[in-house]
């Protein structure tokens, strides 16, 4: 179990470092910066098809989307000039907090 939750870790870091990619790949202009967002991506739905042999796929694709959305919103705002605002910080914690409730009922 622990592994299925550190490849669904991976999974997530790969698909945020692809997304926070996209603007400097111009529109799949850019080849090096186009590259890293196709492997990104590609990395990361390779451990959520792994990670789904342990986890039910609800859970494992909620956990996946929900913080790897969370993580672009703060990356974004932290260091690629995003806004940042008290809704879209309560919107965060909204999809944080239903991560949260889908692994607890899971657990059951």
């Amino acid at each position: 179990m622990y592994t299925a939750f550190g490849l669904l870790l991976a999974a997530i870091a790969a698909e945020v470092a692809a997304t926070s990619a996209l603007s400097r790949a111009d529109g799949f202009r850019n080849p090096l910066w186009s590259g890293l967002v196709v492997f990104g991506y590609a990395i990361s739905i390779w451990l959520l098809a792994i990670v789904v042999k342990w986890l039910p796929v609800s859970t494992a694709y909620a956990v996946w989307s929900g913080l790897g959305t969370a993580a672009v919103a703060v990356i974004g705002a932290l260091w690629l000039g995003e806004s940042w605002d008290p809704i879209k910080i309560g919107a965060l914690g909204l999809i944080v907090a239903g991560v949260v409730l889908l692994n607890l009922q899971g657990a059951h």
